[in-house]
């Protein structure tokens, strides 16, 4: 299958990358020359603008945006209508706050045009162990398109089968999933990044507490020196806390266990402030994830052991770069 690629950063290029390993065409396009050159030695088909990258693709038309949400989202996606014919569809796989996704959905409906919302998880691992998608758009749209997102997905792998899911939709056991109409897969997606949140503090805190043991505060017989490495190997195996983000913190802490190599300013994105918000519209309580994004604000201040480890966390599953402290 034919697909356009605007955006070709950390996960833009990979997925272009995954998409022709598996024998689909990519047309890309991005700001950065050096990138699409780059990505056309690889095979993909180079665009100069996005004039060109709609020009190369044949009807009906797929572009997937994949770039930071907001107005150079918004505006791409604004120029791509008028580009794009009755028929043609815009996929937007950025973390795009999922109202946006319903207004756009609905200015494109009178044009013909789909449009496609693709929470995307798998960061800068993608590439190879595939991405776990939540989708939202017209069904028979989203039903088109099925041999690009099989393609990302990551597949079944060596997960055991969930016992009671017989007749149940068997792309969600590949790692994708229609979630609904326009801006529910946002929507799950937002949500799920709220969560992460949630996850991440409470293994930054607990690692907290097992370092400060050692404290000399404490009484001499309390004190324990812990290989804070070890910890994180050892709960990944058979502990009910096992994860991807526990392996990825083992992995951090075997590099560096003191992680001076990382100063604690923790980012928020976008998501964790906009699952509080639909909390709060929803009057469900959320503590949890509340409390995980105000440590987020304050990791931004004096640092701790947590935020850094938080920093190092974000690095390995994303590559995401520390942002500089306030003085």
């Amino acid at each position: 299958m034919q697909l356009g690629i605007v955006g070709l950063g950390r996960m833009g290029a990979n997925i272009a990358r995954r998409l022709m390993r598996g024998g689909h065409s990519v047309v890309a396009f991005d700001v950065n020359s050096e990138a699409v050159a780059g990505l056309a030695k690889e095979g993909a088909k180079p665009a100069r603008s996005l004039k060109e990258l709609v020009d190369l693709l044949t009807p009906p038309r797929a572009v997937w945006v994949m770039l930071p949400a907001g107005k150079i989202t918004e505006d791409t996606i604004d120029s791509l209508a008028v580009l794009m014919a009755a028929g043609d569809t815009v996929i937007d796989g950025g973390n795009t706050y999922y109202k946006d996704d319903i207004r756009r959905a609905a200015a494109l409906r009178p044009k013909s045009l789909g449009y496609v919302d693709v929470g995307t998880s798998g960061g800068i691992w993608g590439l190879e162990r595939g991405y776990c998608m939540m989708i939202g758009g017209d069904k028979d749209v989203v039903e088109r398109l099925d041999p690009i997102f099989a393609t990302l997905a990551p597949g079944v792998g060596s997960i055991e089968k969930t016992t009671g899911r017989d007749g149940r939709d068997p792309r969600v056991e590949n790692g994708y999933m229609h979630c609904g109409p326009a801006g529910s897969g946002h929507f799950v997606k937002m949500v799920h990044n709220g969560i992460e949140y949630g996850l991440m503090q409470a293994y930054a805190e607990g690692f907290e507490i097992l370092e400060r043991k050692k404290d000399d505060k404490l009484p001499e017989a309390e004190r324990f020196d812990l290989d804070l490495a070890d910890v994180a190997e050892v709960w990944r195996r058979g502990s009910v806390v096992s994860s991807w983000l526990l392996d990825l913190t083992a992995l951090a802490l075997a590099e560096n266990g003191k992680l001076d190599n990382f100063a604690g300013f923790v980012d928020d994105s976008g998501e964790g402030r906009w699952t509080i918000e639909a909390a709060i519209e929803e009057a469900v309580p959320a503590n949890v994830l509340s409390a995980a994004l105000y440590d987020r604000f304050a990791s931004r201040l004096p640092q701790r052991f947590a935020d850094r480890l938080l920093s190092a966390m974000r690095a390995k599953f994303g590559g995401h770069v520390e942002g500089k402290l306030k003085p």
